[in-house]
């Protein structure tokens, strides 16, 4: 039995251009699916709304990124970090992007989520519930809020 297809605002959903391309989509496709130990782990603890209730979804576009996890309604990303990007130009180039969509971003290095998985959880839920006061850059972890904005420019 054919499904009905979805009206929208605009009318029947099959009207309705993409917003991503099918490149985009085939390419988050296959980020999810190459998790490396790490993300396989974290993904394991954020799915299905374990933690505290939220959803995440794995490898968002945003923009010409693509965010390891996010929190589309706290708009938090999480991302996780292999010993390649250690104060990497690029990682801080996407977080200010993603800052400027007004997202807040949490990194944690790769081995934190393999060796102290609850400790990365309850700082994600820490994040989620507002409970970091402030920007906090530490060798461990890296929490940004997101950009506030100013009269339309970006803080």
């Amino acid at each position: 039995m054919a499904r009905a297809k979805p009206e929208t605002e605009r009318g029947p959903a099959a009207d309705v251009p993409s917003r991503r391309s099918p490149e985009r989509i085939a390419r988050a496709r296959a980020l999810r699916h190459g998790d490396n130990p790490a993300e396989a782990t974290l993904w394991n603890e954020l799915k299905a709304k374990k933690l505290g209730g939220y959803k995440f979804v794995r490898q968002m576009p945003i923009g010409p990124y693509f965010a390891d996890f996010a929190c589309r309604s706290e708009k938090l990303v999480v991302e996780l970090d292999g010993s390649q990007h250690a104060g990497s130009p690029y990682d801080r180039r996407r977080d200010e992007f993603m800052r400027g969509e007004g997202f807040s971003v949490v990194r944690f290095w790769n081995v934190d989520v393999l060796k102290g998985r609850t400790s990365v959880c309850e700082t994600v839920l820490a994040a989620l519930e507002g409970r970091l006061a402030e920007d906090v850059i530490a060798s461990d972890l890296r929490f940004v809020f997101a950009a506030k904005k100013v009269g339309g420019g970006v803080l």
